[in-house]
């Protein structure tokens, strides 16, 4: 490695660690005042960019669908001739685990018992009816479907393009070279990659922080353990060691079981609720979402209010949900894109977009369909402390069927692995980033981001709660949309330099049919030339 290089690395770590620091310290040392100022920024930004955050997520999603059914889907995130690392259910399981794991388990009941008690459309629905409970869960699954696994398929697209089939490195910045030209000045490139860092902490921070809020609230609810700040900081030291000795072991052992321990934990906790609770309508009512889900797909996507400034409710959970997932989509790009080798585009993209998203509506149809029946028919209040608390949705619904206390403690457990599966990646991608995108970057690195991560996670929980968590996804989600918009160009750019030679041609010469490589055959029509 150069000089210009090492200067490079050490700028973009220092910078990046600092700012997380003082953000920590501020969050740690002035929570009162933090909180208040997160609310306020988080109102201006939501308020004045809203609409460019549904713009760009509605484009990716055009763009992702046209990229795999054309024909540079077949080209491999690799060599041509490459088999994939991980097996498809193991691979899958990554994807699931690592992407939004812990926001599907905490949002997974309270999202649609709050669309049931607020409905998204007061004028068509009031509020706990059937109208909104239908309303609730297909806008659920709006939020949990193609448009939020398009942000984290691009990143992972472009990077594994650039990485493992250009053989670069895995560094966001330089997935942008074929935007700004590959020897684009060095400055943009520590702004680029400083930009990923900051984003990537604060949006595993978001989802750390809810799985502490979440595990925190269950064990209150459930076994009356203080829902106070030193159970969530002893929550928080326990995930922050388990999570470094997994990350130590790497991406082969640890990542790997533990998210083939999160399928199975899921799988047993939704087996339950499909046993116990009402299958019949569990299913009637995945199968009415999913149409509800597409006959609206075009409408929630750019639903924006302008002539009556009625936008509260969009900025609240879209707006939200956006620029979270955009936040955290440079840890979900170098993580699919490390877990993706081998694979094909067409593949990759279908996989990312309709796999994780169909998992997310089945638990969210058994868990939050099975929450709102118990609301509309037995005139039970969990609608109503739920929007009080939303940490302990899955409990209070848990505690509606027998085994309660082994169910929760089964959802605690699948809780706390997701945040440790995501903080896992999230040390080891992160460390890559810092160090230059090295492929396996040194234990020493994975510890430093490791203890940052956990301790930002903590401060934000602890200086605002849910606010802060979400004023931090929205402060670094905004800039880094654009970069997601830029990366549409450049994967494109990319993909049509590739040589001619992966795309066959069909032509008729003599009254027969041939199909060959375009380069052989210009090869071909040349030596015809030079022998004429």
């Amino acid at each position: 490695m150069n000089d210009r290089a090492r200067k490079h690395k050490y700028i973009v770590y220092s910078i990046s660690v600092a700012i997380i620091l003082i953000v920590t310290l501020i969050a740690g040392i002035f929570p009162k005042p933090f909180g208040s100022y997160a609310q306020t920024l988080y109102s201006a930004i939501t308020n004045t960019f809203g609409w460019l955050f549904l713009v760009i997520i509605f484009i990716l999603d055009i763009f992702l669908i046209s990229l795999a059914v054309s024909r540079y889907g077949r080209f491999k995130l690799g060599d041509d001739n490459e088999e994939p690392e991980f097996s498809l259910m193991s691979w899958i399981g990554m994807l699931f685990s690592a992407g939004l794991g812990v926001g599907i388990v905490f949002w997974g009941v309270a999202e649609p018992l709050s669309h049931y008690l607020h409905s998204p459309f007061p004028s068509k629905a009031s509020g706990e009816s059937a109208a909104s409970a239908r309303l609730a869960m297909g806008y659920t699954f709006f939020h949990w479907g193609i448009s939020q696994w398009s942000i984290f398929a691009i990143a992972g697209l472009t990077v594994a393009f650039f990485q493992f089939r250009k053989k670069r490195d895995g560094l966001i910045s330089t997935a942008m070279e074929p935007v700004f030209g590959e020897s684009y000045k060095r400055p943009i490139r520590n702004i680029i990659d400083i930009l990923a860092i900051i984003a990537t902490v604060m949006g595993i921070a978001t989802s750390i922080g809810l799985g502490i809020m979440q595990i925190s609230g269950g064990l209150h609810h459930v076994y009356g353990v203080p829902n106070n700040n030193f159970t969530k900081i002893c929550i928080t030291l326990l995930m922050v060691i388990i999570f470094l000795g997994s990350a130590i072991t790497g991406l082969n052992r640890g990542v790997k079981w533990l998210s083939n321990i999160n399928i199975g934990l899921g799988a047993i906790l939704l087996i339950f609720i499909l046993i116990f609770g009402d299958l019949r309508f569990i299913l009637e009512s995945y199968t009415l979402a999913i149409g509800d889900y597409l006959r609206h797909f075009v409408e929630y996507s750019l639903r924006i209010s302008p002539y009556t400034g009625h936008n509260a409710w969009i900025q609240q959970w879209t707006v939200f949900y956006w620029a979270w997932v955009i936040s955290w989509s440079p840890f979900i790009g170098g993580f699919v894109a490390r877990v993706s080798r081998g694979r094909t585009i067409r593949e990759f993209v279908i996989c990312v977009l309709i796999v994780p998203p169909l998992i997310s509506f089945a638990w969210i149809a058994a868990f939050g369909g099975t929450a709102l029946k118990i609301a509309l028919t037995q005139n039970d209040n969990i609608a109503q402390l739920v929007d009080k608390d939303y940490t302990i949705a899955l409990f209070e619904l848990l505690s509606k069927f027998p085994l309660a206390d082994i169910t929760s403690a089964i959802a605690i457990a699948l809780i706390y692995i997701f945040i440790i599966t995501s903080a896992d990646s999230t040390t080891h991608i992160v460390a890559s980033m810092a160090t230059g995108g090295l492929t396996h970057p040194k234990t020493i690195h994975k510890v430093i981001w490791g203890v940052l991560i956990g301790a930002v996670s903590i401060a934000m929980t602890l200086a605002g709660g849910l606010t802060s968590l979400q004023t931090a996804s929205v402060v670094t989600g905004l800039p880094f949309s654009i970069i997601l918009l830029l990366m549409v160009f450049s994967i494109m750019k990319a993909l049509r330099r590739e040589p001619i030679e992966h795309f066959e041609m069909t032509y008729i010469e003599d009254d027969k049919d041939y199909s060959i490589p375009l380069e052989k055959r210009e090869m071909e029509e040349n030596e015809d030339r030079h022998k004429d």
